[in-house]
This record gives structure tokens, C-alpha cells and sequence, in this order.
């Protein structure tokens, strides 16, 4: 087994994770390469973490609610990552003081160092051993000197001796910012932030050091001085028009040659396809705009797996995606109306969300795409407040609503099913993870997937309520999909429309750039022919 073990100084936010996930497609051909991610915070996952403090809840198809790097780790290596693969301090603690509880340590006073880093280790092992892994691709969360990730540190730090020098690599995100006043980068951040690594043990074998335009050679020269790497050792990650040109960038710097010769790999690395599709993202043939109706505007993190999903379907389409954000609480006050919200928009997406703010904004949204033929994509809230708005306007229903913002309704087309009424603690949501559903053929769903069955995954408990299955179907919403022999709505779809298809899931975590989520791609393509 060969350890690639990324960390990052100076500041979060450097982008720790998506330069792992770069790294992984470099190596990616003839391995088997399996990403963990170590994050210090005390919470068990980040499932009931607020996405403007924390960004997006990545789900998993085992159902496991795991940091929002995990979805650069997907995209960048077409596979599915597991809920073990993401440590955090709060697992692993719990673990040790249940075994502590039980008496599996026989006695001994439980301390931070060794056992917590011990516990982390035989994480790692099992890991690599379970998924029989070529290269173990660990991130460090967090910046070195955070006392919530030293124990993260002490463990990766004890792997080179462990598994010898040959076999484990340290690479460290640093940052090198431009200082205007003087018209240059300045290096002395990065020269003490790889100071603080070293003093902790590690001494990184590659330096990327992240800046807004390409280092200089000049700039390189003094930070393998000051910093103890070998000059072709520092790589620059400089800013990049796109995420998924990171690979290519790494790749000219001989980023792919320096981690073969350190860790004695035999491999080849096959990016043409890639570069195609990055070509297509950096110099499309044409572009289009959207709206994405939701909450959150104000942090893009809480859509990042939506953004990422638009992206991979307009690289395979050969058209810029541009994002308009519609804050729906002023659609609702009045501040913003509809026909200017609307100006030169292509399609609406109704992300997931939950909650009453904004929610009469968004079901506007709706009636609108469905009324002017626009195209239309709601996901998992989409879904469900699709139906509200379709059982008041077509089905008269004027009352209908959702029992998550009005327990009281008169028609609660979507409610709490009986069955899941019972499961109150938070986190424990039953429909948590891949679920496949059947696919009627001759619907836009099937043509889109190709298929009768359909597996995505989901976050949710609220679902179309099955007594009115009959009075929406009557009136002309499409069931496309469903699960549980018909009990639960998947997808629906309307005709004689040109795209408006919704979903109770969330296809948009599966996405990858070399295969884009299916509805994401019908709903781009049907944009693209609206005028």
C-alpha cells in the first residue's frame, strides 16, 4: 500500500480537498485509489450541520452524510466513496470511549496521544485493507497548527515509519499571496507555515503553493530554500479558470512523474478525454442562463454539487451554463417580480431545501416554468412543492400544502408517511442514501436514463402523500418513477411541455464531468432550444 498524505497552512479555504481530488486523476488509471478525509470538528458527521456554516451535506449511496470534498473525490474518479471514509474527531472519540466504557483497554488512563492517534491508524489500515487500495488518498482538514486536528497530524506523521519511506508521501497546500503595495508575491507565509508542519514532525516531500497567477521560477527557488524541497518540488497551483483543469496543470509541472519516482509507481497517466471536456468548459460554443431559486444564495457552497452538476452537463453540450441566483423571499415581499427575474433566463431549478422561507417565492417560480413552458428542474424540495403548486393551479386544491410548513392543512399533499413518523432523532431520516425506483417507459425520465431502473440518492423524509395519488395523476402529473410499488413518487413530469421534470432525490451528487447527471443534461439540452 502506498499513502499520499495532503495538509494545508496559512488559511482554510485554500482548496485542500479539490487538489486531492486533482492528484487522484493523475493517478487514477491501473489503481485503486481510496480518498478519507479527517476533519477535527467534534460532531459525529455534518448531517445536521447549517450549510452557511459548514457548505453542502454530501450524501453517499450507504446513506452516510460526509463532508462536501467527498464530491471532488467522486467527480474526479468515478467511484462511489463509503461513510467510513470520512474521520472525524467526534467518531473517533465516541469509539474509544465506548471501548474504554466496555473495558477493552484493561484498566489504562485513555489519553489523546496514544490512543486517539492509534484508533485513527487502525482506521486507516482497515480501510486500505477492506478496499484492497493501491494508494490511500488522505486529507488533513482543517490548518496545520488547529488543535482539533493534531491527532490527525500525530497519526499520518508515525506512517512513514510505519510503512516505510518509500511508501508514504506528504504534500502540503500552502498559500503565497500578491501584496499589491509592492507589486510581488511574498513567500513569508508559506516559509512559516511549512516551519509549524516541520516542528510537528513532517517535512513535506511536495510544495503546492497556491497564488493567483503561476509562480515564477524565481519564486519557486526561494521557497525550496527557505522550506527544504527540491526545487521541482514546487508546484504552483495557481488560480484556474476551472476546478477540472487542475489535473492538466499538475501534470505539466510533473506532478505525475515526482510521485511515481517517490513511491516507485508503474503507471500512465491518460488525460485526453479530460482535456477535451475542459476545453469544452473553458471555450464553449455558446452560453445560456438559468435561475436557481432558493435560500442559501448567499453561500454557493450550499449548491455546490447542483453548480458542479450544471457544469458537467454544459461541458458535454459544449455550452456555459450561467447561474442566476433569485433570493425567493423577494419574490414573496414583492421586492423583485417575476417577469424581471426572468429576463433572458432559460430554465429554472428548484433546488432542496426545507423550511417556509422563501417558499411561496419558489412555488411562484413554478407556477411560471409550468405556465410559460419553460423549462423546469426541481430536486427533492423541487419535487414536492412542484406537487403543491400543481394540486392548487390544475387540481383546485386551493389549501394544498405541505405538512413541514403548515401541520394544519386542509389537502397535505406532502406529509410524513405513518411508517416514518416514528423516527424523530435528528440524522436518523429514513430516506437517507441510494434508492432505486421504476421507470415507466415512454417518459422523458426513461429516455433521459435509458433504463426502468434508476438509483439515486436521497436526503429527506417528507414524501407525495399516496391519497392523492389519483386527483394529481387525473389531472395530468406524470409519475415517472416510483418505488415501493408505487408507494413513493420518484419523479414526475408533465407533457406537452418542453422540459419540466422533477425529482424527490438528488441526482446532482452523482454527477461527474465524464458522465453528467441525466436530468441535468435533458434539462441543459432543452434550455439551450428555448429562445
Amino acid at each position: 500500500m502506498k499513502v499520499i498524505v495532503v495538509t494545508g497552512g496559512v488559511l482554510s479555504g485554500l482548496g485542500k480537498g479539490t487538489a486531492a481530488a486533482a492528484l487522484s486523476r493523475l493517478l487514477r488509471d491501473g489503481n485503486r485509489i481510496i480518498p478519507m478525509k479527517c476533519d477535527g470538528y467534534l460532531n459525529y458527521d455534518p448531517g445536521t450541520m447549517n450549510p452557511i456554516e459548514h457548505g453542502e451535506v454530501f450524501v453517499l449511496d450507504d446513506g452516510g452524510e460526509v463532508d462536501m470534498d467527498f464530491g471532488h473525490y467522486e467527480r474526479f474518479l468515478n467511484i462511489d466513496c463509503k461513510f467510513d471514509w470520512n474521520l472525524t474527531s467526534g467518531k473517533i472519540f465516541y469509539d474509544v470511549i465506548n471501548k474504554e466504557r466496555q473495558g477493552d483497554f484493561l484498566g489504562k488512563t485513555i489519553q489523546i496521544f496514544p490512543h486517539i492517534s492509534q484508533e485513527i491508524k487502525k482506521r486507516f489500515n482497515k480501510i486500505a485493507k477492506d478496499e484492497k487500495a493501491d494508494i490511500l488518498m488522505i486529507e488533513i482538514g482543517g490548518t496545520i497548527g488547529d488543535i482539533e486536528n493534531s491527532w490527525f497530524v500525530e497519526a499520518v506523521r508515525q506512517l512513514k515509519k510505519d510503512l516505510g519511506y518509500d511508501n508514504v508521501i506528504y504534500i502540503h497546500l500552502t498559500y503565497v499571496p500578491w501584496l499589491e503595495s509592492v507589486g510581488e508575491p511574498k513567500t513569508k507565509p508559506a516559509q512559516r507555515d511549512v516551519a509549524q508542519l516541520r516542528s510537528l514532525g513532517i517535512s513535506p516531500d511536495i510544495l503546492i503553493a497556491r497564488s493567483s497567477e503561476p509562480l515564477s521560477k524565481k519564486v519557486k527557488q526561494k521557497l525550496a530554500l527557505f522550506c527544504d524541497v527540491d526545487q521541482e518540488n514546487v508546484i504552483s497551483g495557481h488560480n484556474v479558470e476551472t476546478i477540472y483543469e487542475l489535473p492538466l496543470v499538475f501534470q505539466k509541472q510533473g506532478m505525475t512523474e515526482i510521485i511515481k519516482n517517490k513511491l516507485k509507481l508503474d503507471h500512465e497517466s491518460d488525460l485526453k478525454e479530460w482535456e477535451k471536456l475542459v476545453n469544452n468548459i473553458k471555450n464553449p460554443k455558446s452560453q445560456i442562463t438559468i435561475a436557481m431559486c432558493g435560500k442559501y444564495t448567499e453561500l454557493r457552497d450550499s449548491y455546490a454539487s447542483v453548480i458542479e452538476a450544471l457544469i458537467h452537463a454544459g461541458a458535454n453540450l459544449g455550452v456555459k451554463v450561467l447561474v442566476e441566483w433569485i433570493e425567493t423571499t423577494d419574490i414573496e415581499t414583492g421586492k423583485l417580480k417575476i417577469e424581471e427575474a426572468m429576463k433572458d433566463i432559460r430554465g429554472i431549478i428548484v433546488p432542496g431545501g426545507f423550511g417556509d422561507r422563501g417558499i411561496e417565492g419558489k412555488i411562484e417560480m413554478i407556477r411560471y416554468a409550468r405556465e410559460n413552458k419553460i423549462p423546469f428542474l426541481g430536486l427533492c424540495y423541487g419535487l414536492q412543492l412542484a406537487v403543491v403548486e400543481f394540486a392548487r393551479n390544475v387540481c383546485n386544491l386551493k389549501e394544498a400544502h405541505t405538512t413541514e410548513v403548515n401541520s394544519e392543512t386542509k389537502h397535505a399533499v406532502i406529509d410524513i408517511l405513518p411508517d416514518q413518523k416514528a423516527i424523530m432523532k435528528k440524522g436518523g431520516t429514513m430516506r437517507l442514501g441510494a434508492y432505486e425506483a421504476d421507470v415507466k417507459e415512454g417518459t422523458l425520465i426513461h429516455r433521459l436514463y435509458k433504463s426502468t431502473k434508476v438509483s439515486e440518492r436521497h436526503r429527506h423524509r417528507y414524501e407525495v402523500n399516496p391519497e392523492y395519488h389519483d386527483s394529481l395523476e387525473k389531472n395530468g402529473l406524470i409519475f415517472s418513477g416510483t418505488s415501493e410499488k408505487g408507494k413513493l413518487v420518484e419523479f414526475i413530469e408533465l407533457k406537452d411541455h418542453p422540459c419540466f421534470i422533477a425529482t424527490q432525490s438528488h441526482p446532482e451528487l452523482k454527477s461527474k464531468l465524464e458522465h453528467p447527471a441525466p436530468m441535468f443534461y435533458g434539462f441543459i439540452q432543452a434550455a439551450m432550444k428555448i429562445k
